[in-house]
């Protein structure tokens, strides 16, 4: 009997351990992809095409911001900010990405589209398949998606979240979207390289902003899920 008891108490603690420490692997889990998301070192400024970064007047990379995230200060003219991308990988199995962002500006400052100023500037999330020759053109007119339908504008100051569903209808370079081009899509998704968010307006998504004075995005949290 004190052996059947001793092997049934050890056993129920095993099983007990199991359950209770499931959840806790999976918090921790959670936790320490949360805290990649919000790495700055992970994250670059870009985009860096042929050797020439686009954002000029920008660092290759944010900064920290301890608990709060990481951020960087929007250049003025002629200086202006992109693409903000981190290497994700393959998107198979995720079902959205979230992004809690801050923006915060000095008195009387705007945020222009390169392209247009005067215009409503725009920031939306994106994702880029693997391989891309950034011509935007051919095959690879459906190598970079964007969220259009997520997209916030103009920006504005104070704390915003946007939220894109990966079933929803994205919008590629030219003219396709996941609706026109489903396998397109599709296998972007499985070859999903970059993962981040554009600036821009004007002529397109992510051809840049600049600020007319101190202004500041803070990403205080980022998700794919």
């Amino acid at each position: 009997m004190t052996l059947n008891k001793a092997f049934l108490t050890t056993a129920l603690s095993a099983f007990s351990l199991v359950f209770v420490s499931a959840p806790v692997a999976e918090a921790r889990a959670k936790s320490q992809t949360h805290s990649n998301y919000l790495n700055p070192a992970r994250w670059v400024i870009g985009p860096v095409v042929l050797g020439e970064n686009a954002s000029r007047g920008m660092p290759l990379h944010p900064i920290n911001a301890g608990k709060r995230g990481w951020y960087f200060d929007l250049p003025q003219h002629p200086g202006s900010v992109h693409y903000i991308t981190f290497r994700h990988g393959s998107l198979t199995g995720k079902n959205r990405i979230v992004m809690r962002y801050r923006v915060e500006l000095a008195s009387g400052v705007r945020i222009e589209p390169v392209t247009a100023p005067g215009s409503p500037s725009i920031i939306t999330l994106y994702f880029q398949r693997a391989g891309d020759d950034w011509s935007g053109t051919d095959e690879f007119e459906t190598f970079r998606w964007y969220a259009t339908f997520a997209s916030q504008s103009p920006i504005t100051p104070g704390e915003h979240v946007m939220v894109a569903s990966l079933k929803a209808n994205w919008t590629a370079i030219q003219s396709s979207n996941a609706q026109s081009d489903p396998m397109a899509f599709h296998d972007a998704i499985i070859h999903a390289d970059q993962v981040g968010f554009v600036l821009g307006g004007g002529t397109g998504y992510g051809h840049g902003v600049y600020a007319t004075g101190g202004a500041r995005i803070i990403v205080e949290e980022f998700r794919v899920q």
